[in-house]
């Protein structure tokens, strides 16, 4: 992939697992390596969410902003300020509908609702959740091709825009079967891998070598997905402050 110029790669890409911020236990509640730390992501099916008991046992969440061009989630902003005032590292992910429209469009529509990056420590890089189409076929009608033309454009301008890559979401068979298992965003994007069978992630798509997040579980102990960061507390800090 191009490295567009005054954009930062993430630090991340250096992380190894080391231990968790957080110590307090959850009852019930276990995770598959404890030398990582704890999170969720949640969207409008989780509705508000009591923050203040579920941040003791987290370091991390992440919340549905937008999909497409003409979605934005009504709970997202207690989704998203509520983690932030308790002193948790937030962020906004994007479900991408790449039929609907161009990933110039649908970075520029994320932005604008939530989306955004700030260097302020607490902030992660916004995520595109790009993976199987709940709507019709599995890659949105579109080649190979075209859809790692729409990733790169939706890349791009979100990198352009907020001086930081954003971190992808998908699932190794999707990432196969619809870009042809395309192996240029690990330069610079982190991975977030989603796999509820296989341990540590699983087998991982082409041009990743390790996962940054881990969803291992789409229900728990917690609120939504169940997910897991790879690396310690200042690791998880440094792709909040730097990117």
């Amino acid at each position: 992939m191009i490295v567009l110029p005054g954009i930062r790669r993430s630090g991340v890409n250096a992380a190894v697992a080391s231990a968790s911020g957080r110590t307090a236990p959850m009852i019930g509640f276990s995770r598959p390596d404890r030398l990582q730390l704890a999170g969720i992501d949640v969207s409008s099916y989780q509705g508000n969410i009591n923050w203040p008991a579920v941040a003791p046992y987290i370091d991390f969440s992440y919340a549905k902003a937008t999909e497409a061009t003409n979605y934005t989630n009504p709970y997202f902003y207690n989704q998203y300020e509520g983690p932030y005032n308790q002193g948790l590292i937030r962020g906004a992910y994007h479900f991408a509908v790449p039929n609907n429209s161009s990933g110039q469009s649908q970075a520029d529509y994320f932005i604008k609702h939530g989306g955004g990056w700030s260097s302020d420590g607490q902030t992660l890089p916004g995520a595109l959740d790009i993976e199987y189409n709940p709507y019709g076929s599995e890659c949105y009608g579109l080649t190979a091709s075209q859809m790692v033309s729409w990733i790169k454009n939706f890349v791009h301008e979100y990198a352009y825009k907020e001086h930081v890559y954003p971190v992808i979401y998908t699932t190794t068979d999707w990432w196969k079967t619809c870009t042809g298992n395309n192996g240029g965003f690990g330069k610079n994007d982190p991975l977030w891998i989603a796999n509820y069978s296989a341990s540590h992630g699983g087998p991982l798509p082409n041009g990743w070598g390790f996962y940054t997040f881990w969803q291992y579980a789409d229900s728990g102990s917690l609120p939504g997905d169940q997910d897991v960061f790879n690396g310690d507390h200042n690791r998880l800090k440094a792709l909040a402050t730097n990117g």
